[in-house]
C-alpha cells in the first residue's frame, strides 16, 4: 500500500514508519522541508508557500495524521496551549483539503487522538461509546481535533480516531521522565496515587494503527491503551520492582502543580480507559501487562 503520514518524524511516526516498511509498504511523509527520497522514505513538502504535494500523493491508500506540537514540549503557557491546539487543527484541516483535491481518494484516514477526551475520574471506566467529553483544555482540544478529521467522511473516506493512552517507549514518550526519580533512588508515588494511568507500549501503538488501516470495520474512535490500566501508585511500584529500586519518596500534588502548572494534570489526574473496539476486533496486544512492557523497554538499559 501507499501510506501517507503527517507527523512522521515524531515519536510515534518514526516507529510506525519502521513497521510499515518492514511490511513492504511505500511510505510518504509530509514535511516542512524540501521533498526528497531518503532511506526508502518519500518526504513530501507541505504547509509551505508554493509547495505542490498533490502529484506525490495521488494513489495513496491511507493517510495517518499524527501532526501536532507535543503535550510535553514545555509548560502550558497561554502561548504554548495555543500552539498545541492550532498545530492540530491546521494540520488536520489541510489534510482534509488535500484529500478533497485528490482525483483518487484514499480509503482511510487514521487520525491521532487521546484518552484526554474522557473526563478524569478515579471511579469511571471508559469505553469508546462514552458520548460526552471533558471540557478542560485537553478534552476540548481532542474533541475539536476529531471533529475536524471527521470532515473526511463526506469525501467517502473511512475515518478512525486512535485515542492514545500514555505511550511508553525506551528513549521518548512518557517513560524516561518517570524513570528518572528511580534512577536517582528517590522514586515514589506521585500525587494521591489513586489516579489511573492508561498506558500502552509503543510497539502496540503502531501495531494498532496498522491494524486499523487494514481492518475496514474499524471506524470512529478506538482506544489505544493496554487492557490492564494501573493506578499511579501501582505503576510506580512496578517500575521500582523491574528496576530493582525502592519506591519510597512521595511527590505531593502541590509540588507537581508548582513545577508544571496546568501540565501537571497529565500525571495528577487520569482515566481508566479500555481498548474495547480493538478487543472486539480480536487485536492481540504484544504487551498487555505493565511488568512485561517495562522489562522489554528497560532490558537495553540494565
Amino acid at each position: 500500500m501507499k501510506i501517507v503520514i503527517a507527523g512522521g518524524t515524531g515519536f510515534v511516526g518514526s516507529a510506525l514508519i519502521k513497521l510499515l516498511q518492514d511490511n513492504g509498504h511505500d511510505v510518504f511523509v509530509l514535511t516542512r522541508h524540501h521533498s526528497r527520497l531518503e532511506n526508502g522514505i518519500h518526504y513530501v513538502q507541505w504547509l509551505q508557500q508554493h509547495e505542490q504535494p498533490l502529484p506525490f500523493l495521488e494513489g495513496a491508500d491511507a493517510f495517518v495524521n499524527l501532526a501536532g506540537v507535543s503535550l510535553n514540549d514545555g509548560r502550558w503557557t497561554k502561548k504554548q496551549k495555543k500552539a498545541i491546539y492550532w498545530s492540530r487543527m491546521n494540520a488536520t484541516l489541510e489534510l482534509v483539503k488535500i484529500m478533497d483535491l485528490l482525483t483518487s481518494k484514499p480509503k482511510v484516514l487514521i487520525n491521532a487522538s487521546a484518552v484526554g477526551i474522557y473526563p478524569t475520574s478515579t471511579d469511571a471506566v471508559y469505553h469508546e461509546d462514552f458520548m460526552d467529553y471533558a471540557h478542560d483544555f485537553l478534552g476540548t482540544t481532542v474533541h475539536d481535533w476529531e471533529r475536524h478529521a471527521k470532515r473526511a467522511e463526506s469525501l467517502g473516506i473511512r475515518v478512525a480516531f486512535a485515542r492514545f493512552g500514555v505511550i511508553l517507549g525506551r528513549n521518548s514518550g512518557a517513560l524516561p521522565p518517570m524513570l528518572l526519580p528511580y534512577q536517582m533512588y528517590i522514586g515514589g508515588t506521585i500525587g494521591s496515587g489513586e489516579q489511573w494511568l492508561s498506558w500502552v507500549h509503543i510497539d502496540d501503538v503502531v501495531r494498532a494503527i496498522y491494524f486499523a488501516i487494514i481492518n475496514e470495520n474499524i471506524r470512529g474512535p478506538f482506544n489505544v491503551t493496554a487492557p490492564n490500566a494501573m493506578r499511579m501508585k501501582e505503576f510506580g511500584q512496578t517500575i521500582a520492582e523491574v528496576m530493582g529500586r525502592r519506591h519510597w519518596m512521595p511527590v505531593p500534588s502541590f509540588a507537581m502543580r508548582l513545577a508544571l502548572g496546568e501540565q501537571s494534570s497529565l500525571v495528577l489526574e487520569g482515566q481508566h480507559v479500555l481498548p474495547t473496539i480493538l478487543q472486539q476486533h480480536h487485536f492481540t496486544f504484544k504487551y498487555p501487562v505493565l511488568k512485561q512492557a517495562l522489562e522489554d523497554l528497560l532490558k537495553a538499559q540494565n
